[in-house]
């Protein structure tokens, strides 16, 4: 398999200790991505290295993260981990861009929790990031609707490439049962260098642009690098 990295860490499956997996590849190339490093590949591991990796780490972990890159582009592994995890008693988590459909229905029973970047307002996504993945994703989120998992959505509010309204305009068209997370920019690591330097979001402006959403979405959250995750009320 190919991955970037594994860790262990408390932030990518809130209320759990997780072995966070980063999966080498991804099909785009979001010019804010902040793995820019791993969108071409990674290292090659033998999948008896994963295991393990979890089974010493299960003196310290609840729960299993995949996030990438993007980790269905090796969806047969992807499968085999989180079988794995399952078989020990872990709760799972996935991450993704939602470009690959039916293999996300694939795993969908072995998943607790799904993580759904909504890039851009579906119609504009090629005007945002390049790649006219729209239908896929609407599909990704519909899909995850439809089964027994919790799906957040998430967008990373990029201001040279957005603008307020288009974080509006995801707020009236997606569903999440857990929270939709509006996540800050931050211009430390950006793959399309023309981004560094364009302004960080502050904590009130995304406070302000949660306030301006509640309408349209029950759960809402923002995160920031200076207070992480904050539940808007």
């Amino acid at each position: 398999m190919i991955i970037g990295d594994m860790i262990i860490s408390s932030l990518e499956f809130p209320g759990n200790v997780s072995l966070v997996i980063f999966t080498g590849g991804c099909i785009l190339k979001c010019p804010y991505c902040h793995n820019p490093e791993i969108i071409d590949g990674g290292k090659s591991v033998e999948m008896d290295e994963i295991i393990k990796k979890i089974d010493n780490s299960m003196e310290f972990i609840d729960s299993v993260v995949i996030t990438g890159g993007e980790p269905l582009i090796q969806n047969e592994e992807v499968k085999n981990i989180l079988r794995y995890a399952k078989s020990r008693g872990l709760k799972t988590k996935l991450d993704t861009n939602g470009f690959f459909v039916h293999e996300l229905e694939e795993v969908m029973d072995l998943l607790d929790y799904v993580a759904l970047d909504i890039k851009a307002p579906f119609g504009k996504y090629k005007e945002i990031i390049g790649s006219s993945i729209d239908n896929e994703v609407r599909k990704s989120m519909e899909s995850c609707i439809k089964a027994d998992v919790y799906l957040e959505c998430r967008t990373t509010f990029v201001p040279y490439l957005m603008e307020i309204e288009d974080i509006v305009e995801i707020a009236k068209n997606i569903d999440a049962n857990i929270y939709y997370t509006l996540q800050q920019f931050r211009d430390k690591k950006v793959l399309d260098k023309k981004l560094y330097g364009t302004p960080i979001p502050s904590r009130d402006e995304l406070k302000e642009i949660a306030e301006m959403i509640k309408p349209f979405l029950k759960h809402i959250k923002i995160k920031t690098a200076e207070f992480g995750d904050e539940i808007i009320k």
